[in-house]
């Protein structure tokens, strides 16, 4: 037996992408890992379950609102609460597969039900809710130093530090400390950010559950807020849109802010490859 399968990336934050409309599969956590190590499997730094929001009983309440439900897991096989780039790329699999066109549609999340639009261009954006800005005061630290971090959770649950340099998160291999550690309970992606220009900023990530990514999509609108709330741009106060433009290692996204809260993430999502998974070689990896 084998289990199709399809791979594609967003601003090279790269997904396996596992159809299974009626859920059928039971994708363990030790499966996700299996399927996501780039030695010995795949490779990606998570998976796209594609199930239809019927057939899966997190997303049955949301099926009125979107027929299908994106089962996102990290790469370590943790489940997580939504992946922006992850959408994009989700989006892009329905388009591919004909579920879906040019224009609007819904997809849910355990993050809610995101509206997304695949435009004539390619691009494809999400509406990525509202922000929350929990007030507590968070420190990050690597090796001896320690920054400031502005507390953001975008449906999942981030820490943005401004640095000097990029070069000043280390190498991203292992979760960065934090405190207090009752700021983030379930562990955080973090953020380092530098600016680039006027409404330009750089950052890297370290994903939970993912590690160094090339790109984190919740995390790229996680830095827009946090920036524009440094720089006094909250659109709730100015009346005005904020937007950014964030590099990522892998590319660029544009964040937009706007005043009624509403944060939305435009960028490229890539479908690379198809194939199929050999059902005994994932079976024999789990053991």
């Amino acid at each position: 037996m084998s289990i199709p399968f399809l791979k594609g990336h967003g601003t090279e934050n790269d997904f396996v992408i596992v159809p299974d409309p009626d859920n059928a599969l039971d994708l363990t956590p030790a499966a996700v890992a299996a399927l996501c190590d780039r030695r010995s499997g795949i490779g990606a730094d998570g998976v796209l379950h594609v199930v239809r929001s019927a057939a899966h009983p997190e997303a049955k309440g949301m099926a009125a609102d979107a027929e299908w439900f994106m089962d996102y897991r990290n790469g370590d096989g943790s489940i997580a609460e939504m992946c922006g780039n992850g959408v994009r790329v989700f989006a892009r699999y329905l388009q591919h597969a004909g579920q879906a066109a040019e224009g609007d549609l819904a997809v849910a999340t355990r993050g809610g039900v995101k509206t997304v639009h695949i435009a004539k261009d390619g691009d494809v954006t999400v509406g990525m809710g509202r922000a929350r800005l929990p007030e507590s005061d968070v420190t990050v630290r690597v090796g001896d130093r320690t920054w400031p971090a502005r507390n953001v959770n975008m449906g999942n649950p981030h820490a943005v530090a401004f640095v000097g340099d990029l070069a000043d998160a280390g190498d991203l291999c292992s979760p960065p400390p934090f405190s207090p550690a009752s700021a983030y309970p379930d562990g955080v992606n973090v953020e380092f950010v530098v600016d680039r220009g006027p409404r330009h900023v750089a950052m890297r990530v370290h994903e939970r559950g993912s590690g160094e990514t090339r790109s984190c999509g919740t995390g790229a609108c996680a830095v827009a807020v946090a920036t524009a709330r440094r720089d006094g741009a909250d659109p709730a106060v100015t009346g005005t849109p904020a937007t950014y433009t964030v590099d990522v290692p892998g590319g660029r996204l544009v964040i937009t802010e706007r005043p009624d809260g509403e944060v939305e993430m435009t960028g490229p999502a890539v479908i690379v490859a198809e194939g199929e998974i050999d059902a005994d070689w994932l079976e024999s990896a789990v053991r």
